[in-house]
């Protein structure tokens, strides 16, 4: 089974994509790192001018142009909250949270420019009360992490990296023609819970809301070397090629099962000693379960699929 890896094969792969705005496909993304709006060009696959930063300059013009969105619901691996949704309600600023710390000043100058919208997160949030799951909102004034911006750092609302920086290259620095709601993840290691958390709101899909969840399938800070695909144990590298097969199984029971068995992977714990990067691919399945399967990109650690084509 091959799957898009080059420049030419991932727009290849973005053309073909149907446009359907009457019921937009969720998708899962590689979010990166801040290495990707880094000042000076670095010599990584995860930097301003690696194969991601490429491939998210291509995906967020495709985004646009086939659905149209009237807004965007986004998942963040960077942000968990247990048993309950929080949902942004920011207004007419959404606020950045630079989640990060001991990176150069560059870093903290970074700008994104965009709008909440209190109706849509309000509807987030019904929609999670009607599939009897609590949800709230989350406004400017309460607190989601600690900012790296000063020393020592502060506790501060707003969009974390996981958000701001891939949104950077897809869309611009300022987007002012839609809303954008952030919504947290479940921070529990049951697949089941996690995939409900977006089958919740695939019903947005259908009211022209853009579904987004970004992560890795690939994260270990105590090893980096399985971020580059050369260095990697061959144990993490066939993990991360068999969840672009499990994710395209044709039968949504075996493609479910498949997505969940991946934890029982033999490389499942070294590519991930903590879970919350993998927890966002169940949550685009979980909103496009009903529907065809898409790789868009196959990028190693940071691929992007298309569920409910």
């Amino acid at each position: 089974m091959s799957f898009p890896k080059t420049q030419s094969e991932w727009r290849a792969a973005l053309d073909s994509l149907p446009p359907t705005p009457e019921k937009i496909p969720a998708f899962f993304f590689g979010h990166g790192s801040p290495m990707l709006v880094a000042e000076r060009a670095k010599n990584s696959a995860m930097g301003p001018e690696g194969d991601l930063a490429k491939f998210l300059r291509d995906f967020g013009p495709t985004l646009r142009a086939k659905y149209k969105p009237k807004g965007i619901v986004v998942f963040s691996a960077h942000w968990e909250t247990l048993g309950v949704r929080h949902v942004t309600d920011y207004g007419d600023v959404n606020p950045l949270l630079m989640d990060y710390y001991g990176f150069e000043p560059y870093f903290y100058q970074q700008r994104f420019e965009s709008k909440g919208d209190r109706t849509l997160a309000e509807r987030v949030v019904q929609l999670y009360k009607e599939a009897s799951q609590e949800a709230k909102l989350s406004s400017v004034h309460e607190s989601r992490g600690l900012d790296g911006r000063s020393s020592p750092p502060r506790p501060g609302p707003g969009f974390d990296h996981g958000v701001f920086v891939p949104f950077k290259l897809m869309f611009g620095d300022k987007v002012d023609d839609m809303p954008i709601v952030q919504v947290s993840i479940e921070s529990s290691d049951d697949p089941e819970k996690n995939w409900a958390v977006r089958k919740a709101v695939s019903k947005l899909r259908e009211e022209g809301i853009l579904i987004l969840a970004g992560g890795l399938t690939i994260h270990n800070l105590y090893d980096r070397k399985h971020f580059t695909e050369k260095l990697a144990s061959p144990n993490v590298k066939m993990f991360n090629q068999a969840i672009t097969v499990a994710a395209c199984q044709s039968q949504v029971i075996e493609r479910k099962q498949s997505l969940f068995d991946l934890m029982k992977h033999d490389g499942f714990v070294l590519a991930h000693p903590s879970i919350e990067h993998f927890v966002p691919l169940y949550i685009a399945a979980g909103a496009g379960e009903e529907g065809g399967v898409q790789v868009l990109s196959a990028i190693y650690a940071a691929p992007t699929i298309a569920f409910g084509v």
